[in-house]
Parts: structure tokens; sequence; C-alpha cells
């Protein structure tokens, strides 16, 4: 049996109100109570140990974009980033809306991810919006969740029944939250900038009216729903209020809706190009509001890389998206532990560890006893620039390139193996 030591560290927690230092050990792939003999020791002095990160809404592109992301190529970038485990999203191609698919995927999962690695399964076929996908059968083949990610199911009657289906098997569902006749040729978020820049505008309310939609939903059939990448301010406010009514409703946030507006878009640059659209200042406010008083539950990236010919084309025809996955913990970090102060390390690592193992029901997400031993070693006030030519993605858009943060993970463990570390020393103090 392999052992690890990891000693001096700063063990959060959250899902058993841990937060002291203390050592952690590791035997055959598990966290054990008292040490091996002969274990390789971690020095984690000035660091935080944490559950292994998870983020539930990540794009890896196979099959058929590899010229994008590969699931080796993004697993790689989710390491680098602390990420021991992902969901992938289903708009691929083929889409995963079959039992096939979904094995091929998992196949290619099991050959080639660095860490663990779930899917989420279509909602409807082809990612259509006009016939359910054969949700049992991808809930028998091991889909954590359902999503037409990407798209958003419109015809009302369907998404009811999809619903109904999922409850049955007690799958969630998570939505990209957008009504299409009013985002028809969208680019960016209705507003001045819009105006400004002669762009077609993607008004918050076709964000809104579907997180009404899903509210609704979500208290008919007493199901969850999550709502993904939200953007807008009264967005947080109807998830305040069905929330505080016990709905089973719930939603997101990616690190560039709190620190990225519309006005980004003024040079015409594709990086800040995505879907939702950055929005205003006023949109950011009111998103870190919902962060700090916990209508917002959990983190994500919405890691969505593209290759650099699909950025170049004009703004009118490039592809929404960015990447995420390496830029993430330096995002939340940085802004809502070190220039905001409006969360607590402890509440921070919630958001990204136990609240999406528990909406997924994943065994993960915890450093209790028995438990796999995924590991993420975070250094919290680590300075440094990012800069995407040593991305592991095999894209390149991101809005971050030459961004300072403070803070990163530093060091990713995977059932008891090191699958990522930073090769500089990065030690300070807490």
């Amino acid at each position: 049996m392999k052992h690890l030591h990891i000693k001096g560290g700063r063990v959060i927690d959250p899902a058993n109100d841990i937060h002291e230092i203390r050592d952690l050990f590791v035997s055959d792939g598990v966290i054990v109570a008292t040490p091996g003999r002969d274990a390789t020791v971690i020095d984690a002095t000035g660091l935080i140990v944490s559950p292994g990160l998870i983020d539930l809404h990540v794009h890896l592109r196979e099959p058929g974009q590899s010229h994008k992301e590969t699931i080796a190529t993004g697993t790689q970038a989710a390491a680098a980033g602390g990420f021991t485990t992902v969901v992938c999203m289903p708009n691929t191609t083929p889409p995963i809306d079959s039992p096939e698919t979904l094995a091929w995927v998992q196949d290619k999962i099991a050959s080639t991810a660095l860490i663990n690695v779930f899917c989420a399964g279509a909602l409807t076929l082809g990612l259509e919006g006009k016939a359910l996908a054969p949700l049992s059968e991808l809930a028998a083949g091991g889909a954590v969740a359902f999503s037409d990610d990407g798209h958003c199911v419109q015809d009302l009657s369907l998404m009811r029944e999809a619903v109904l289906h999922a409850r049955d098997l007690g799958i969630p569902i998570m939505d990209h939250c957008q009504e299409a006749t009013l985002t028809t040729r969208s680019i960016m978020h209705e507003g001045a900038w819009s105006r400004y820049l002669d762009l077609p505008g993607w008004p918050r309310i076709a964000e809104e009216m579907i997180v009404a939609r899903n509210t609704l939903l979500a208290e008919e059939m007493n199901h969850p729903i999550h709502c993904q990448h939200i953007s807008s301010m009264k967005s947080i406010h109807l998830l305040r209020e069905a929330r505080a009514r016990g709905i089973p409703i719930s939603g997101e946030v990616s690190p560039h809706h709190i620190t990225l507006t519309d006005e980004h878009l003024n040079t015409r640059d594709t990086n800040f190009k995505v879907n939702p659209p950055l929005r205003t200042q006023e949109d950011i406010e009111a998103i870190i509001a919902g962060i700090a008083d916990g209508t917002i539950t959990i983190l994500a990236s919405d890691h969505a890389p593209h290759a650099p010919q699909e950025k170049a084309l004009p703004i009118e025809r490039a592809p929404f998206g960015m990447l995420g996955l390496e830029t993430e913990v330096a995002v939340f970090l940085t802004t809502l532990i070190h220039k905001k102060k409006i969360l607590s390390l402890s509440q921070l690592i919630a958001m990204l560890t136990i609240n999406p193992a528990r909406l997924l029901k994943l065994d993960r997400g915890t450093l209790s006893l028995g438990a796999v031993a995924d590991i993420t070693l975070i250094d919290p006030n680590h300075l440094w620039t990012y800069d995407r030519e040593a991305s592991a993605s095999l894209s390149r858009n991101t809005p971050f390139h030459g961004h300072e943060f403070q803070g990163r993970a530093v060091h990713t463990i995977v059932a008891g193996e090191t699958q990522w570390k930073l090769s500089e020393d990065t030690t300070t103090s807490l």
C-alpha cells in the first residue's frame, strides 16, 4: 500500500465542519486515521488542505471537437487548477444523448483522464428541444445530471415532462437559462455598450424568464433544477425568494460574471464573448450579494475551449465561451476573499466541494475517514500572473492572460496519487 502524510496544513473540510491545523493521512487511496509505515511526507505548512475541488460545468469537447480540447488535455488543465472531479457537458458531436455515446465517453475517460470525470446526459435528442433523450438509459449508464447545456428547452410541455422523468429517476436537471426568441443573433449584453458597438443585444429578461419558469417547475415537481452560469441581477432576486420558500432550485456563478463587464467588449475582443454575456457592474454587485447571503451555493468555470482560428473570426461569427479551469480558484480567491472579503475560506471551499457533490449525489467533496483521498492543496496568498501560453488546454481563449492573482492551487491529489504539482516553492503564511 502507498501511504501519504500531509503534514502541518490548515485542513478545511466543510462537510465535517473542520477548520484547523492538523495532519492528514492516506493509505491505499483513502483517508485514514493514522500514518502508515514509510509514508511519503508532504509539507503543507502554510497551505490549505481541502477536499478535492469539484467543477460541475466543464466542456471537454470529445467526441467530435478534439481540435478545441480533449478529455486528456481538459483534465490536465483541471488538475492544474486544483480540480480532482469535473462534470462534462453533453454538447459534443454527436451529443451525449444515447447510451452508446455515453459509453464511448466513459471509455475515453477511463483511458485518458487524469482526474475523475462524470457525465451529464442530454435532456433532449440532439439537444434540439423537440423530443426527450432516453433519460432512463442515460441514468442507468451513469449520467449524474441531465442538461441541454448551451441550449435551453423552449417547449414548456416538454420541459415539464423532462422534470417529471428526471424526478422519477432521482437525477437533477441543469439548465442553461435562455429564452430563444429574445436572443436571436445576440452577441453581447443589451445595453449602452451594445448600442455603441451596434451589436445585437442579449437582454437580462431572456435569462430571468427561464429562471422563473424553472422555479415554478421545481416547486410543482419538488425536484432539483440547477440554473447554470447566472449572470443577471433579477435572476439572483428570483432564486433568493424561491429558496427562502424551500423550493429545490439552485444556481451557480462563473468567475467571469463577477469580474468582467460588457465594457470589456469595447475593442470587439472575442475572448470576452460568452453566453450568457458579460453584463454590468450593477449585475456583478447583485451576484456577489447573492454569493454572500447563500442564494448562490455553487461556483463553476463553464470552461469552454475554442480553437484560435475560431476565436479569430469577427465577433459576429466567433463562438461564445472562454477557458476557466486553470484560473477559477485564483479568480474566486482574489475577488471573494482578498478584495471583497465576503466569504470565509470554509464557505468558498464548500461551494467548490461538498455543495456540488450533494447536488449531484457524488461520493466526493469530503475528507471523512474512509473517503477517497481526493485532496487539493491551496496557497491562498501566492502571487502570480497567468500566462495562457503555459496552459495545459489545447485552446487559448481566455480574457485573463496577464492578470495578476492572489492565491492558487499548488498540488492536486486523486485517490492518493499526485496528478499535478506546482514546480516552484509556493509556501506562504496564512
